[in-house]
Formats: C-alpha cells, sequence, structure tokens
C-alpha cells in the first residue's frame, strides 16, 4: 500500500483497515504489512516528496487510517531531488527508532542513489530491507541501471512492481481493443499511447512462446522476473479473484530454458513505458 492510493487518497488504507479489523485482527503478528509516503498527499510544500516533515507525519496518518501501532515495513515512495539523502534517510530511521515501523525500504531509486541511500543508513544502523523498482519484460530499466546487481552486492531485496506491466502483458489487450473497464481506458497508470502497434506486436509474439510453454502471458511474465535468485518477489494489481488464481500459476512452470530466454530477449524490449522515470533518475 501507499498513503495515497485511492482515489480519494488515504482510502486504500482506510479500507485494508477494516478489513483487517473485522477479518484479520487475530492474525497480525503472522501478517507482514507495508505502506509507503512520497507522491502528492495534501496540497502545500510539506504534501509530498522526501523531507522528514512530510515522511513522519505521512506514517502516522498512515497508521491512523489502518488502526496500527505499527506496519512492519515503511517505504520512501520515490527519491526527492530538493531534499538531501541524509535527511530522507533520518527520517526512516527515525521511523523506525519510534516504533511506527519495524523495517524501511526505498522505491524507484536508482542504482546510484540506492548505493548513496544504503550507505547512510548503515552509518545511522538502520539497514534497508527491500527495494521495490518497476520491472517488467517491457520495462527494464533496472538492468540497463545495473540495479538489481547493486541489490545483490548489497545485500538488499527486490520487489518488483508492476510485473504486468499495468496489464499490458495479460490478455486484456491482445486484439487492440480497449475496454471501458481497463486501466486505458479509465487512464490508471497507462496511457492509450502505450499501446502501440509495436508494443502490441511484441506483446502477441510474448503471448504465443507462453502458449508454448503451457501458461497464460501473464504466468510467463510473472516467472520471467522471479526467473533468478536476484528478484525477491513480485507485486501483482489484481482487480478480480480470477486474476489472482491465474497469477499464481505461474509457479507450476518458473524454469526457462536457454532457448525460450533468447526469444524472449528477442523481442522483450522496453518500450518506454517506465512511468516512474523520472522519481528513478537523479
Amino acid at each position: 500500500m501507499a498513503n495515497n492510493y485511492g482515489p480519494p487518497a488515504g482510502s486504500a488504507e482506510e479500507s485494508f483497515g477494516k478489513i483487517l479489523n473485522t477479518e484479520f485482527k487475530t492474525f497480525r503478528d503472522e501478517l507482514f504489512i507495508s505502506s509507503k509516503a512520497g507522491y502528492d498527499m495534501w496540497p502545500g510544500p510539506y504534501g509530498e516528496f522526501g523531507s522528514r516533515k512530510y515522511l513522519i507525519s505521512s506514517c502516522d496518518q498512515s497508521l491512523k487510517r489502518l488502526g496500527l501501532d505499527y506496519v512492519d515495513l515503511f517505504y520512501s515512495h520515490r527519491f526527492d531531488p530538493e531534499t538531501p539523502l541524509e535527511e530522507t534517510m533520518g527520517a526512516l530511521d527515525y521511523i523506525v527508532r519510534s516504533g511506527r515501523a519495524l523495517y524501511i525500504g526505498i522505491s524507484s531509486y536508482n542504482s546510484l542513489r540506492t548505493r548513496e541511500a544504503i550507505a547512510i543508513l548503515q552509518d545511522l544502523g538502520t539497514p534497508c530491507l527491500i527495494h521495490q523498482p518497476s520491472y517488467s519484460l517491457i520495462n527494464r530499466w533496472v538492468e540497463r541501471d545495473g540495479l538489481k546487481d547493486t541489490l545483490i552486492e548489497l545485500g538488499v531485496g527486490l520487489i518488483a512492481f508492476s510485473p504486468l506491466a499495468q496489464g499490458m502483458l495479460t490478455n486484456k489487450y491482445l486484439d487492440g481493443v480497449v475496454s471501458k473497464d481497463s486501466r486505458a481506458a479509465q487512464g490508471k497508470s497507462l496511457e492509450k499511447k502505450m499501446l502501440s502497434d509495436s508494443a502490441l506486436g511484441k506483446i502477441r509474439i510474448l503471448n504465443d512462446i507462453a502458449a508454448s510453454r503451457k501458461q497464460s502471458l501473464a504466468q510467463m511474465a510473472i516467472a520471467w522476473i522471479l526467473r533468478d535468485d536476484k528478484t525477491t518477489s513480485a507485486l501483482i494489481g489484481a482487480s478480480k479473484p480470477e486474476q489472482v488464481i491465474d497469477c499464481v500459476g505461474a509457479l507450476n512452470n518458473m524454469s526457462f530454458s536457454k532457448s525460450e530466454l533468447n526469444q524472449i530477449d528477442e523481442v522483450a524490449t522496453d518500450e518506454d513505458i517506465n512511468l516512474w522515470a523520472l522519481s528513478s533518475i537523479s
């Protein structure tokens, strides 16, 4: 989760808090709950990014909406070019030391900023547990940037978000039709212009490769993300139960032959859909 997930902002945490209280309260100690702060939450100079005031205030507000005394993990949602990293990391350190979170993480930081942030955290004595970047078959900036290798070197986990490229790596757009209930039609993190003829052509080839593996395109995309030990986990944004079931089916075939990986690499190129590019560069 994140503080600004909705709409309106904050409603995702409120909804989860209600479900947690009515259905899963007795399992709290078996649940690993996280939230983030970094994007627009309220108007004014302290309503977004990575200042100490924004991060600590956001964490306090998130805890109220969730109905929790602490979250297990709290992220800096994006790099703030206007705030010294020492201030942002110092705020995360304080959040842990004050009992608001057990662990901290960062999201969408490039390799350079990741190294700088983790060095600061190590000096403070509160290590970074997880990095959460966008990563998919057609959004491979973490490879070009060297982030995957950086995280392995530093001993930090990688949880890929948007492994299905906001629905592009599913059967939803294969025929080129944008349904009314899709992200592209509603402007939810995916613009119609991203469904270019070039992108869809490559996605259809990937779908054929998935079919030869007896997988759906979504299943292959998730299996590919998890194909090596450089990726800890993958986040899915399912809106229907059947989508969850389909994604979990990726576990039935997690191995790739060298030939399959070569076929995938020939067509699975970055289609400039890294929607978070501005927050992953300095």
